[in-house]
């Protein structure tokens, strides 16, 4: 059996860009922010914090600074993801040196693999890593899924401890809970399938909408972490507005937007990612008052 890594509402947060690069006090402030409204653990440099475009210095400080930050406050996990299974490994050792309890980490991109040389880059990172690893299910974003038998076997790796599972297919979800059990803990990686992702037996959500309204998260997983799904249900349908439209254009775009509306220090986006469509924009605020978020 593997302990699960955090219960609830964990925060893939923004990463704050200023014209001279990572704004560590913005970064900083949305980490207080996070904690003070009971989310469990955070992300670092995942897709939600724009981390292909971060340089490597700036990976580093960033991953330092906000570990050191809330490092025993909250659960640190470090996306280290990408198609270099040899530079997985060197991130995933960095993170665990400067104290993070875990890494996130994709399929290989691009130059797309077998099924053999998909398990072999995550066992590779795994056997080696000093940090426990969580994958990384999203081909849509990364073009190869990760299929219910790799998984199978990737739960057998005492370093490996579950899945952030953001395939959208349920059967997947109900296979790795009913054939993994404990040795692989499910985390549901979008927000609009928290609710029946934790009735299969989630633990918990990576979530981007908590960076918006974190105490909303933390209710609607509380919800279901204590069975009581009927709260959850209407807590749910309160926020599917907002769950659809922060994937109205590619995240984090929506979610750097509406953190901008609330007044809580987003940033700037890097290309190639652009402000988001006014149109679009219009609605996510609309989303926002009727939440009774306040603007800024």
């Amino acid at each position: 059996m593997k302990e699960a890594l955090f219960r609830g509402a964990c925060t893939a947060v923004i990463t704050p860009f200023s014209a001279d690069g990572v704004d560590m006090e913005r970064m900083k402030r949305q980490l207080d922010r996070q904690r003070e409204n009971g989310v469990t653990a955070v992300v670092l440099a995942g897709t939600t914090g724009e981390n292909a475009t971060l340089t490597a210095q700036e990976y580093a400080n960033m991953v330092a600074g906000c570990t050191a930050h809330i490092g025993g406050d909250m659960t640190v996990i470090v996306g280290v993801g990408g198609n270099n299974t040899a530079a997985c490994l060197e991130k995933a050792r960095y993170a665990a040196s400067v104290g993070a309890d875990a890494v996130l980490m994709t399929p290989p991109y691009y130059n797309k693999t077998s099924p053999a040389g998909l398990l072999e880059h995550f066992r590779y990172v795994a056997d080696r890593s000093p940090a426990p690893l969580v994958l990384y299910n999203v081909p849509s974003r990364t073009a190869i899924g990760i299929p219910a038998e790799a998984y199978l076997e990737l739960s057998r790796h005492p370093n490996v401890n579950g899945v952030k599972e953001a395939s959208g297919d349920f059967s997947l979800a109900s296979r790795i809970i009913s054939e993994c059990g404990d040795a692989l803990r499910l985390y549901c990686g979008n927000d609009d399938q928290t609710l029946p992702m934790m009735a299969l037996g989630a633990d918990g959500v990576v979530s981007v909408a908590s960076n918006v309204a974190p105490a909303e998260l933390t209710r609607l997983t509380a919800d279901c972490l204590a069975g009581n799904y009927a709260a959850a249900r209407e807590r749910h349908r309160r926020l599917s507005p907002l769950f659809r439209l922060l994937f109205a254009e590619t995240n984090p775009i929506p979610v750097k937007a509406a953190m901008a509306m609330l007044g809580l220090d987003s940033g700037l986006l890097r290309l190639p990612l652009r402000e988001m469509d006014p149109t679009k924009r219009e609605a996510l605020r609309e989303a926002l008052q009727d939440l009774g978020l306040p603007e800024a």
